[in-house]
Formats: structure tokens, C-alpha cells, sequence
């Protein structure tokens, strides 16, 4: 499913225009975004949960060159984990 369907059934579901689903949906995605950057977790029970991982700096291989070492430095990374009523829909 792409941006676009997803408008679609949002709007179905929701009785909204699509152009309305439209403002919603990245509304959601503009303050997940935002919290995110401001390394807030963002909690949706039943549904997940959005945070950001910190991942230590460390050595790694080139993979054209096995033999050259690279230094991979720290970053952040967004993660999502699933709730149980999320879980418990995907595995029915």
C-alpha cells in the first residue's frame, strides 16, 4: 500500500475527502517527525510505538576491500515496535 491508497481507505473508513485524509495523514507524519527529532517517544496504544535508537560509533570492512578498516561513526536511527492488539491482528 502507497501514500495515495492509503488516502483512499482513510477516507473511506473515515467519511472524510480524500483531500482532508490527505491533511490528516500528514499532519500524523509531520508531528511523529517531530517528536522524533526532539528524540520523543510517540505512543499509540494498541497500535506502537515510535522512538529513536542511539547506535555507538565503531570499526567496520570496507566490502570492496575485506582487508580495509572504516570507521563507522555514531548515529540515530528511528524505530518502530508493535503493540499487542497490532501484534494479535497480524498473526490471526
Amino acid at each position: 500500500m502507497n501514500k495515495s491508497e492509503l488516502v483512499a481507505a482513510i477516507a473511506e473508513k473515515s467519511g472524510l475527502t480524500k483531500v482532508d485524509s490527505t491533511k490528516a495523514l500528514d499532519s500524523l507524519l509531520e508531528a511523529v517527525t517531530e517528536a522524533l527529532t526532539k528524540e520523543e517517544k510517540v505512543q499509540l496504544v494498541g497500535f506502537g510505538t515510535f522512538e529513536v535508537r542511539h547506535r555507538k560509533a565503531r570499526e567496520g570492512r570496507n566490502p570492496r576491500n575485506p582487508e580495509e578498516k572504516i570507521h563507522i561513526p555514531a548515529s540515530k536511527a528511528p524505530v518502530f515496535k508493535a503493540g499487542k492488539t497490532l501484534k494479535e491482528a497480524v498473526n490471526k
